[in-house]
């Protein structure tokens, strides 16, 4: 049992650890060790997550997602098997507690008149600049 906030945990039953083959440090072992973790965990069946937690997941995973609804997270960053499990779960949980914050609502604001004044004089000011950059057209040509 994995808790990930004091409302939601997650059973390990439902995380799959795969281990890889991973690139980088580790000598001859690279070759030779699976030490990288693939996990994988299915975010669209899983029964630990609410609907809105889910939804916030999939769009904040993006390309960690499959098109089947499953977030796959690739730890290779240590030399150990049980070194990159953790962080691989690790990575998991901050995902989740991330998706779990609900985002503050967007209060619509307008421009004071004060700073589309000053945006306008920018605006001409650019302008100006670009202007005086312009080739200069003689007469006689």
């Amino acid at each position: 049992m994995i808790r990930v906030t004091p409302t939601i945990t997650i059973e390990e039953s439902e995380i799959h650890l795969e281990f890889i083959r991973a690139s980088g440090p580790g000598g001859q072992n690279v070759n030779k060790v699976s030490t990288a973790v693939q996990l994988r965990f299915d975010v669209m069946h899983s029964p630990s997550l609410p609907d809105e937690v889910r939804e916030r997941l999939i769009r904040i995973a993006g390309k960690k997602m499959t098109e089947d609804g499953v977030l796959v997270i690739t730890a290779r960053r240590h030399r150990t098997q049980g070194a990159n499990r953790e962080d691989a779960v690790n990575r998991l949980v901050k995902l989740i507690q991330k998706a779990s914050e609900t985002p503050r609502p967007r209060r619509k604001t307008k421009p004071t008149p004060a700073s589309r004044k000053r945006r306008l004089q920018e605006k001409r000011r650019r302008g100006e600049t670009k202007r005086q950059r312009a080739d200069v057209r003689h007469e006689d040509e």
